[in-house]
């Protein structure tokens, strides 16, 4: 669910969509949610001065808090 969560609005940012990939990790009492983007869509996903990918941390981390989860999100260049 957090996994297709973040797939969704980085699909809706970037430029080359097919390109989105998303892996979840998942630990003991973590999951980690990895996101990797063409290059040239790396700053769509982070954004002026990280503002995107602070909102996407900001979204995971109330998704995961209804899913009685903890989740951290990793942006892979």
């Amino acid at each position: 669910m957090l996994k297709d969560l973040i797939e969704y609005v980085a699909k809706s940012l970037v430029d080359n969509p097919d390109q989105v990939q998303v892996a979840e990790v998942e630990g003991e009492q973590t999951s980690v949610i990895e996101l990797k983007v063409a290059k040239e869509d790396l700053g769509k996903v982070i954004g002026k001065q990280g503002r995107t990918a602070r909102a996407m941390r900001t979204i995971l981390g109330a998704a995961s808090t209804k899913a009685k989860k903890r989740s951290v999100l990793e942006i892979l260049e």
